[in-house]
């Protein structure tokens, strides 16, 4: 099924239909999913908000290997209800990619074919419990500045599913920052374990917004459409913009020495991430892809017994229905 959707885009639509569609977009109208949209359209939202689904279910990984390991009741507690959350927005993303006529199961056969990715970031490992601070800090706080303009993206569904998201996420980087802080105003130890997550943790983070505009593949079009709001390198910067006052407020050393305020610019100058790094996680070689993939295909391969189960209640259903009328 998910091949058929993904399949190449159509060039036989209507022209007025295209253009009409077009005109919506630019006057600021939401999509529904009963909306006639190009073909194209509906593949890069089912590429976007899959993966998107994938991203915030596979997040789950690297902290939920520390619920058991967390240094107090109150942080554990916190963790939990973090994990909890990230498996809800999985849940609403999915339910919007369905919207356009694709199932779940599709795009988690999808995922494990290796026909989808989920985000880099979650390929690389949680050492320590600094890690899980750095991560709700950096890793959400990037999620959070790409999401809040994903709340104006032109897809309904997509859109008032990133509002409940964008509260939550809120509450995600709060509790990493305040982690963190605490180890930085800790002991000279801690402090340590703080800098060095923050340290490893940096250039993944800023690899989330995607390639540099002028490498991105999908951007042009998904900007044209309004899919995305904001070009990845716009909100790499904002990233940078609103991150380094914090590290500097926590007395840490800024991760990257290029990181430098540019007064003509109004904002701060910092190091490419290595591109190269990146895209070779993407292939499948990053720290964790096959500890990643191998947990997902085996929630899969333990969770058949219960989509079968669900699926033969819904045929007696069915059947009952049937002979009822």
């Amino acid at each position: 099924m998910y091949a058929q959707m993904v399949k190449s885009e159509a060039t036989n639509e209507d022209p007025a239909l295209l253009a009409a569609f077009q005109a919506r977009i630019d006057a600021g109208e939401k999509i529904e999913p009963k909306d006639w949209m190009p073909e194209g359209y509906r593949q890069t939202l089912i590429r976007q908000i899959g993966q998107h689904a994938h991203s915030e279910v596979v997040g789950q990984l690297p902290e939920g290997n520390w619920i058991t390991r967390a240094p107090t009741l109150e942080r554990k507690a916190i963790l939990l209800a973090k994990v909890q959350d990230e498996a809800g927005h999985g849940l609403y993303l999915y339910c919007a990619a369905e919207t356009l006529g694709v199932s779940r199961d599709d795009l988690t056969e999808a995922l494990l074919a290796g026909k989808m990715k989920y985000s880099s970031i979650f390929n690389y490992p949680t050492l320590n419990w600094a890690d899980i601070g750095a991560v709700g800090w950096l890793v959400d706080g990037a999620a959070i500045v790409n999401q809040v303009a994903l709340q104006r993206t032109s897809f309904g569904p997509y859109a008032r599913a990133m509002v409940r998201i964008c509260k939550e996420e809120s509450f995600h980087a709060r509790q990493g920052y305040h982690a963190i802080m605490q180890m930085a105003f800790g002991t000279p130890e801690q402090k340590a374990m703080a800098q060095d997550a923050v340290n490893r943790l940096w250039f993944p983070a800023m690899m989330m917004f995607g390639p540099s505009d002028k490498d991105s593949v999908h951007s042009a079009q998904s900007m044209a459409w309004k899919i995305k709001i904001n070009t990845n390198d716009e909100l790499r910067q904002k990233f940078v913009d609103q991150t380094v006052p914090q590290i500097l407020y926590l007395g840490l050393d800024l991760p990257d020495p290029g990181l430098v305020w540019n007064e003509a610019r109004g904002h701060y100058d910092f190091t490419e991430p290595d591109w190269s790094e990146f895209y070779d996680v993407l292939k499948g070689n990053g720290p964790c892809n096959a500890d990643r993939m191998a947990a997902r295909q085996k929630a899969w391969d333990d969770g058949a017994w219960f989509r079968d189960g669900l699926m033969a209640h819904a045929r007696k259903a069915a059947a009952r229905k049937m002979a009822a009328e």
